[in-house]
């Protein structure tokens, strides 16, 4: 019996079953064909319906189904179903195994037009496009933060269409190789694909497009010429230490009162630093786009960056964070360019602590509930502190009024191992008289700028078989190893700084480090006594009060 029912539970469908599923194959037909002729305009727009065909008939199908097993039962046709001389068992499990079945064919036919020669024409189709933007409520398409990184991606993927909204184009429009489509308004994808606006809708498009275009922003002007180093009054030993940090990447920190020049001094190191390449370029300008302050009509950013974050900066602000995915801090937007802290005991422990990771390691990796984010941080630092909180202990002190105590825990909020991983260390003396009555200019950017490109070029040479690129980041064991050109009196005297306690084995590395920069600048290629000589001025002279 339960084969006879199962056997007129399909007879008594098959008409509807017919028709529904005729209708379903020669859908997927059609839009096979039309995907295959390749019209303008439609071929993307069909195979998303008929995408959205093969993933709703299976569902519509069971909502049938069981609309139908409902009716039989429960409703008017109910009395004359359960009249029949069979238990009620096998009734429902003919009437379940007719749904089922049923069920299974749509899934089946969704699923071979899923995976047939439409599924690959339309997957084709709609994977050499990619949207970049956000869809305001009366259909505006505005831009969003990250636009460069995410066509470099979608490039690098194999997906050169791009439409991104109108004030992101220039920066879409960076990455070589992207074919760029700029919207203002949904309606304008709507007439790429072929399709047609009514005249009401088409007006109010006019309307939107014209209030873009007052409401953007003009092009500001170009940044101007960085400051020149030969503003510094006098300085010899400061701009020296500027010179060789510039020139082996190195970290600096200033000592020294207020009025000495400090400040300017570290406003000047990125011109004297050589542009940046052109993945590094591409990478700074990605993460300022991430950040949200890019601007695109300026272009790559190609010079150094220079950050200078304000002592009441949260770390949130220097390191990165933020609600939702973490967005890059000045450690990451000084990546390949310079972070001064001014100021720099006025900072929070936690801020300053902060640091001591991405100067090891380049890299700063930022946890959120939202996510995880890590972002390239291999900058320059640069910190400058007075003595004492007065700032009038440097030099003979006589005008200083604060203690012993004081003078130490003002300082002291410089801790220890963040110190260490400073490789200048200098005092920065009060201008004499005779260097402000001196009337002769100090030395230009420009032809600092030239020896440092040498001594880089030098150190390249040197290190072309590692994977290293500026002395600053060459680790000490191949310093002090067989190929780091460290001779036996060289080491000796190391050693030496060693055993006094003048340098822990984190500053032997970095005196080394210094050593050879030194000697590049020079333009030597070995290294001599008077190079750590000085470097261990560098790295130890008036570095506390």
């Amino acid at each position: 019996m339960y084969a006879k029912l199962l056997a007129y539970e399909i007879r008594s469908r098959y008409r509807a079953d017919a028709r529904s599923f005729g209708a379903f194959i020669v859908t997927i037909a059609a839009a096979s064909g039309i995907v295959a002729a390749g019209l303008p305009g439609i071929s993307g727009s069909t195979a998303v319906l008929a995408y959205a065909l093969c993933a709703l008939t299976p569902v519509a199908c069971a909502i049938a189904a069981m609309a139908d097993y409902w009716k039989t039962l429960y409703g008017q046709r109910g009395y004359f179903t359960m009249s029949l001389p069979v238990s009620g068992t096998t009734i429902f499990w003919a009437k379940t195994t007719r749904m089922v079945i049923e069920c299974l064919l749509a899934l089946a036919l969704a699923v071979l037009g899923a995976r047939g020669w439409l599924g690959r024409s339309a997957a084709g189709i709609l994977g050499r496009t990619v949207y970049i933007g956000e869809l305001g409520l009366d259909g505006s398409v505005h831009s969003v933060r990250g636009v460069l990184p995410s066509v470099q991606a979608a490039v690098a993927a194999g997906i050169e269409e791009i439409v991104v909204a109108q004030e992101a184009a220039a920066e879409a429009e960076l990455v070589p190789g992207a074919r760029v489509t700029a919207v203002r308004h949904i309606g304008q994808l709507v007439e790429r694909y072929g399709g047609r606006l009514s005249a009401a809708v088409a007006a109010a498009l006019e309307q939107i497009s014209e209030a873009a275009t007052d409401d953007a922003p003009t092009t500001p002007p170009r940044d101007a010429e960085l400051p020149d180093l030969a503003d510094v009054v006098g300085q010899s030993e400061a701009r020296q230490a500027l010179e060789v940090a510039a020139a082996g990447g190195h970290h600096l920190i200033m000592v020294g009162p207020p009025g000495t020049g400090k400040t300017m001094l570290a406003e000047r190191l990125p011109s004297i630093l050589p542009p940046l390449e052109q993945a590094d370029a591409v990478t700074v300008t990605s993460l300022h786009s991430v950040a949200g302050i890019f601007d695109p009509a300026r272009g790559l950013i190609t010079r150094p960056p220079l950050r200078a974050p304000h002592h009441t900066a949260t770390r949130a602000a220097v390191v990165g964070g933020g609600s939702g995915l973490p967005r890059p801090g000045d450690v990451s937007l000084a990546h390949r360019g310079v972070l001064f802290l001014d100021e720099a005991p006025e900072f929070s422990a936690g801020v300053l602590d902060c640091l001591r990771q991405p100067l090891e390691s380049g890299v700063v990796t930022i946890d959120r509930v939202g996510g995880r984010a890590s972002y390239p941080a291999a900058f320059q630092l640069v910190l400058a502190a007075n003595p004492c909180p007065c700032g009038k202990a440097g030099g003979r002190g006589l005008e200083c009024t604060c203690t012993s105590l004081q003078r130490r825990r003002y300082f002291s909020r410089l801790s220890g191992p963040l110190l260490d991983r400073v490789d200048i260390q200098v005092e920065v003396g009060a201008v004499s008289a005779a260097d402000l009555a001196s009337t002769g200019q100090g030395e230009l950017s420009a032809a600092v700028a030239q020896r440092v490109l040498r001594a880089r070029r030098a150190a390249e040479r040197r290190l072309a078989d590692t994977p290293w690129r500026l002395n600053a980041e060459v680790p000490g064991a191949y310093l002090r190893g067989p190929d780091g050109g460290l001779s036996a009196p060289l080491s000796r005297r190391l050693m030496t700084a060693l055993e006094r306690g003048d340098l822990s084995l984190r500053g032997v590395d970095r005196v080394l480090r210094l050593a050879w920069t030194l000697a590049d600048l020079e333009g030597v290629e070995t290294l001599a006594l008077a190079h750590i000589g000085t470097a261990l001025a560098l790295r130890t002279s008036g570095v506390r009060p």
